[in-house]
């Protein structure tokens, strides 16, 4: 197990977690998005390679009617979309935009992302995301609501947000509860990272395709002629089948399994945490180490978020997490989050409370209260 265990490193995992979200709160003058009209397809295409295609406002107003207006086209067949560079497709949301003391730039951030979010899902055009790279928070919104989720084996996909004071948002509540298993309540509460294949073997990929034929994969794609979804779905399981990184490799949590679903199953983070001690591997007392450096208040919001999510469809689902930005914002640890990881790059949050005992029902309820006339409504 010492070779496995360095793979659940808490110190490393976390390192690497802050170093994207640092990424995310650079900024880029170019054109941030390319959206082009390329064979039968329209071509998305995340264009802050130096911050490694992070999300802001004025890319989410460019990209929502662009997507609508290829959905209503009749010469457009498919929508593609993908991250320049070969490190990320997108490795989040900017977070310095959302936390920068503007709450309307907060409020219509997360509003607008969420109305994207849920005209990927209800996109009537096949939707095809390239998940090359980096893929994390709001990369995840972007690309697994949409059709088809083509991994590489670059693909890093990971739901950090508990580690700055945040939830998994971006329909993380919809999606996250519906993977096998416990694997999702996982995810979201330590921020496990996925790579490669897994990421297909997990459920959010739909396809994986080695990188080197990403390019020739498009090509085919956009040659197209008026093609159907079962055309395109032809042309991705045809380059999967072809694809032979690490297809013989194990899942990466495949022995974990039954210890995840076991001890996730929990109704309490509390419990859950209890189950990984009374558990006693060295990958169940890992993931204890990990949660521990966790926003308790985020731990707790977001098992509710996940355990009411399950049942719900994604638009309610998206009005709640909505909800949940909006206290997240305006309470203690998101900020203290942002200041530890952004600001004084202390990477020591002081969370408040500091203790899951002292995160109250009421403290919990209070993030999940309507907002009245400032709902996300459909």
């Amino acid at each position: 197990m010492s070779g496995l265990g360095s793979r659940f490193n808490a110190f490393k995992r976390t390192n690497v977690i802050l170093q994207h979200l640092r990424l995310c709160a650079h900024t880029d003058a170019a054109a941030e998005v390319l959206l082009e009209r390329r064979g039968c397809a329209g071509v998305i295409t995340l264009n802050r390679p130096k911050a490694l295609n992070a999300l802001n406002l004025s890319m989410i107003r460019q990209i929502y009617p662009q997507l609508k207006k290829w959905e209503q086209d009749p010469q457009t067949f498919l929508i593609i979309i993908k991250g320049a560079g070969e490190k990320a497709f997108c490795a989040g949301g900017d977070i310095r935009e959302v936390v920068k003391g503007d709450r309307k730039i907060s409020r219509d951030f997360f509003r607008e992302e969420y109305v994207l979010n849920n005209a990927i899902d209800s996109c009537q055009k096949p939707y095809v995301a390239f998940i090359h790279g980096i893929t994390m928070g709001g990369g995840v919104g972007l690309s697994v609501h949409g059709r088809f989720r083509v991994a590489t084996e670059k693909c890093l996909f990971a739901m950090p947000e508990t580690a700055i004071g945040l939830f998994p948002d971006v329909g993380g509540g919809y999606f996250l509860p519906r993977l096998p298993g416990r694997l999702g309540y996982f995810l979201a509460l330590t921020g496990f990272r996925l790579k490669g294949r897994d990421v297909h073997r997990a459920g959010i990929a739909t396809h994986f395709v080695d990188s080197e034929k990403l390019s020739l994969l498009e090509e085919d794609l956009l040659s197209l002629k008026s093609p159907s979804t079962e055309n395109i779905a032809d042309v991705l399981e045809s380059y999967q089948t072809k694809s032979k990184i690490d297809e013989d490799k194990a899942f990466v949590l495949e022995e974990h399994l039954g210890t995840i679903n076991s001890c996730f199953s929990a109704d309490s983070v509390e419990q859950i945490i209890d189950n990984l001690q009374r558990d006693g591997s060295p990958f169940a007392l890992e993931q204890v180490k990990v949660i521990s450096k966790m926003s308790p208040t985020s731990l707790k919001i977001t098992l509710r978020q996940l355990t009411e999510g399950s049942s719900k469809s994604l638009q309610d689902v998206l009005t709640m997490e909505y909800r949940l930005s909006q206290a997240c914002v305006g309470g203690h640890d998101f900020p203290e989050g942002v200041r530890a990881v952004l600001i004084d790059k202390d990477q020591s949050p002081r969370w408040e409370p500091a203790r899951l005992a002292d995160v109250t029902e009421e403290d919990v309820s209070r993030h999940f209260r309507p907002l009245g006339s400032s709902d996300l409504r459909w």
